[in-house]
């Protein structure tokens, strides 16, 4: 089962009462602005790299549900995980592996550390049933029945995510579907958040999948997002040229 319906729809609803000075839309792309820029006509792109520019647009940019404007937002802070619950061994070595992953792949200041305490945390990972999350966070208890993993996210006046959870179903996911959700809800989490029927290898794949690692083009995004000159709050125009640039100049 996919993880079709994202906690957002309530995220928004929660981050929009406390931090209203964030809910102006003026970063959404209008009908009128669907247009090519000088950067997208002429960018010397490689066809490859122009794909990954199109699918970083894709996911990256806002979230699948929800009205937030459409534009990127990373961890400019260290993601400091509380892992609650009950997980095999297997599973937390998988947790383990994939932040290995990540931290190959980020080359800017973002780093992961784990946390003893939850109020040391700014992030919780929970392994167990849906009611047991839910009983933890409430407002989400609509969601969890139908959802084997979920994530939440909130960030700051700047756009940067500072803040966030999300669970992996223990009791009715198996094995290698447990693998599958912990990565995709907690790479989905660094700002990768809009799902996609492009790629079916991509741990972004919208339709119900198993895969346990990364496709290329999924490395490919998260190396841009945490790039030193990739920046929170950059729309689908001003992205245009920070992506080229990183990629002709790789």
């Amino acid at each position: 089962m996919k993880t079709f319906f994202r906690f957002l729809l309530v995220l928004f609803y929660i981050f929009f009462l406390t931090l209203t000075s964030c809910s102006s839309d003026d970063s959404m792309v209008s009908p009128e602005e669907e247009i090519m820029t000088p950067e997208e006509e002429e960018s010397n792109l490689t066809a490859y790299q122009q794909d990954v520019v199109d699918y970083f647009k894709e996911v990256a940019l806002g979230f699948e549900f929800g009205n937030a404007s459409r534009i990127t937002r990373k961890w400019e802070v260290t993601m400091k995980i509380y892992v609650e619950g009950n997980a095999s061994d297997e599973l937390l070595a998988e947790l383990d592996k994939i932040i290995a992953e990540l931290d190959e792949l980020t080359t800017d200041d973002f780093s992961i550390e784990f946390v003893d305490n939850f109020t040391e945390s700014n992030y919780h990972i929970f392994f167990g049933s849906s009611t047991n999350y839910a009983a933890l966070y409430p407002r989400i208890a609509n969601l969890v029945e139908s959802n084997w993993g979920l994530f939440s996210l909130y960030w700051d006046e700047a756009n940067q995510l500072n803040r966030g959870h999300m669970y992996v179903d223990t009791r009715r996911a198996n094995a290698v579907e447990q693998k599958h959700l912990l990565r995709e809800e907690l790479t989905q989490s660094l700002g990768l958040a809009v799902d996609s029927n492009k790629y079916r290898e991509s741990i972004f794949q919208a339709a119900w999948t198993r895969t346990t690692s990364y496709a290329e083009i999924d490395k490919e995004l998260i190396r841009l997002l945490y790039h030193p000159d990739m920046t929170s709050g950059l729309n689908r125009f001003t992205v245009e040229p920070v992506l080229v640039d990183i990629l002709t100049n790789q």
